[in-house]
Formats: structure tokens, sequence, C-alpha cells
């Protein structure tokens, strides 16, 4: 085995924004008490749909966060980004001035990226004509304006990378900073999904037929939908001798990740593009599949998409695949597009931390068709050591992440 692929990558700062916590400490107290974040939504008028509710944000205040002067140009979809940078990298105790002495970077995953904009341009195009239009929104509306405004806010000069693989996005953005890592371009990287609570993201969905008008109930037999949600999570990671060097608290360890393409549909994952992404993603971590404690799944709450994900589970695991915890957050959150996987794997990160799992909620009547040990309606304690992230999004974009505890004796 080379160099390259001895270099150990560990987690050492979490930030979140999300309708369940703002922070990594209200967060998991939210979502190992299985708190829903769903509620009726303000953001924009709902009357004209035939739902109306969304897991939306209602006590971020970004002026916390963001200078107020820089509101006009910055987009929520980067509020929430910065947000959760600030978060993460004060988490890890990284100065402003440790960043100015390191390669560090940034890679963010989105669906969505600045919808704001592109609304407001829509809007005034439609109702005032196109020479009404700003001229900002243009400048600010390509989805690289989330790195960017990470990397401006705190200074950041080393990669710099957005990734628009939709739903599976925040795992494309982590599983390539690790790759960074692994191959010493750079010294640390903030990486993570942000997505804003977008009309378009609701309108299309909701044309789909594919939004639950009440709740999200992952793996029910009467489930009816996902919800759309926002949020952002950014994890800070490095390799194992910087974060040693510096004394940092850790929290995981990443281990690699697996991607797919099954190129059956534009909108639909099935089984087989899910299992070649969890198998990709246990033997590039050099992992056993009996070493698997948690599956935190993809779980939207939609039928087909939960019916597939427990297939493929079942394809990997044979018959101990009812042994292994399979829960969704999205329960609680709704499906907060680019942003969702990067939740995922931040809380992945405390499960293996702290030995709880958090529960799916609103479930109520077992599927057969989704015969696993879901943790319904209550978190559990159990001692978990390697856990999987699952994600997987349109265009058939499938990704697997492999975190595991951090042991100090195998320093």
């Amino acid at each position: 085995m080379s160099d390259f692929k001895k270099r150990r990558i560990v987690v050492t700062g979490l930030g979140i924004i999300s309708s369940i916590g703002i922070g990594k400490d209200a967060f998991w107290k939210n979502a190992i008490a299985g708190k829903s974040g769903i509620s009726e939504i303000t953001t924009f008028d709902t009357s004209g749909y035939l739902v109306h509710k969304g897991g939306q944000i209602k006590d971020f205040s970004t002026e916390e966060f963001i200078d107020k002067r820089k509101l006009k140009y910055v987009g929520r979809a980067s509020q929430l980004a910065v947000a959760a940078a600030k978060l993460a990298l004060e988490d890890a105790k990284l100065s402003r001035s440790y960043l100015s002495r390191h390669n560090a970077g940034v890679n963010m995953g989105t669906t969505m990226g600045e919808t704001q904009w592109i609304e407001e341009i829509d809007t005034v195009w439609a109702t005032s004509g196109s020479e009404k239009v700003r001229i900002e929104p243009i400048y600010e509306y390509p989805p690289y304006a989330l790195t960017s405004n990470v990397a401006m806010e705190f200074k950041l000069t080393g990669p710099n990378f957005i990734f628009t693989t939709a739903c599976a996005a925040g795992n494309y953005a982590i599983g390539y900073a690790y790759d960074l890592l692994q191959a010493g371009k750079a010294d640390l990287m903030l990486a993570g999904g942000s997505d804003a609570l977008s009309r378009i993201a609701f309108t299309g969905f909701s044309r789909l037929a594919a939004v639950a008008p009440e709740k999200c109930q992952p793996f029910d037999k009467n489930r009816k939908g996902m919800m759309v949600g926002e949020g952002a999570a950014v994890l800070v990671l490095e390799t194992l001798e910087n974060a040693l060097k510096r004394k940092a608290s850790i929290y995981a360890e990443i281990l690699g990740y697996g991607l797919s393409c099954d190129d059956y549909s534009m909108m639909i994952t099935i089984e087989e593009g899910m299992r070649f992404a969890m198998g990709e993603a246990i033997k590039e971590s050099g992992i056993d599949k009996n070493e698997v404690d948690y599956i935190s799944a993809h779980g939207t709450g939609t039928p087909q998409n939960d019916k597939e994900e427990c297939a493929a589970v079942r394809n990997v695991f044979g018959e101990r695949a009812k042994e292994i915890p399979l829960t969704s957050l999205k329960s609680m959150l709704g499906h907060t597009m680019g942003a969702a996987s990067a939740i995922e794997a931040l809380a992945c990160c405390l499960t293996v931390k702290d030995d709880i799992i958090p529960p799916t909620i609103n479930y109520e009547t077992p599927d057969p068709e989704c015969n696993l040990d879901h943790v319904p309606n209550t978190g559990r304690k159990q001692k978990i050591n390697i856990a999987l992230n699952n994600a997987y999004a349109f265009g058939s974009n499938n990704s697997c992440l492999v975190i595991k505890k951090y042991d100090e004796r195998s320093q």
C-alpha cells in the first residue's frame, strides 16, 4: 500500500443550520429526541398549491453570521453555507489567522444553488420586462457563488469546488475533500452542502405529486412522499497528523466513499445503482461489510425510493440486513436537497461518537417491502463503530460515505 493510501482523514469541526436546530448541540438534541422541523411555509405563498408544509428554518438570524452590508449580494443558500462554515470553524477552534497560514479550501454541494436570484429575475422579467432586471442577481446566481462566498468570508485560498449532483452533492463534496487531503493538495478542507427553501423546487416536486401533504413517513407502508426543506452543514476535515499536531478534538474518521450511476432514469434511482455505491464504499474503505453497524438512509418517504433502498441493503448485507439499523433524518427535516447528505454525514459523526441512533419518526405501519430495523419514533442507545451514509439523486447520482468511530489507541 502506498503512502497516499496511508493518510488518515478525520473530522474535527461540525457546523449546521437546520429546521430543528442551529448549531450541532441544538440539532443533535432535537434529532435524537425525534423532533419534527416541518411547519407551514411562510417564505412564499403556497395558496396555489395542494400542499403547504416544508422544512423551513424559522429561527435563523443572518446578521449573527454575516455583515448586514453584504446581505444585498449574498443569497440565502450562501448565507446558510457561510453560517454553517463559521460554526464548524469555531467548533474546530480554527482561527482566521491559522487559516491564512495554511492551505485551506472549501467544497460544497447544492441542488438548486442561489434560486433566490433566479426567482427575482423571473418575477421582475415577467411583471416589468427584461430591462428592469438588476444586473447583480445575474452575477450572484451561478452555483459556485456558495463556495466563493464561503472562501471570501474566511479568506480560504486552497481548493474550491462546487458539486451540483443534486441530492447526493453533500457526499460528493465530502468525498472529494477526502481525496484532496489524501493527495496532500490541502492542509484542511471545509466540506458540506447547502440549499435554501426554493419555490422552484417546491413547484417541481409538487407537479410530480411527490410531496406529502402533512408529514414525511420514510419506510412506512402508507408513506405519501417527501417534504421540501432547507439547511446547510459543513464538516472540517484534516489529516490525523495535522489534527494531533494542533491538539484538536476529533469526532470521527472518514474511511472512504463509493459512487455510481445506474443510467436508468433521470428521476428514479434503482436498487442496482444503490447497491453498487454501497459495495464500492465498503471496498474502497478496506472494511468488511459485517463491520457496518448503522446506515443513515437516503429515505425520502417516496414509495419507490424507500422500497429500492431497502432492497439494495438486503442485497448487500443478506440476512444480516435486518440487524443493521437503517434510519432517515428526512422524517424530521424533510429533504434539504444538496444539504441532505452533508447534514446526514454530520449526524453520522455524532452517532459514532455518542453511540446514539436518531429515530425515523412518523413511522406507524410496517411495510413488508421495507422490513428492516428503522428505529421507529424513539432514538436508541447502541454501540456504533462504523456507519454508512447513503445519498441518491436525480440523474442516478448515487453515493455512499463510510464514517468510523475515532479510536485514540489507533494513532
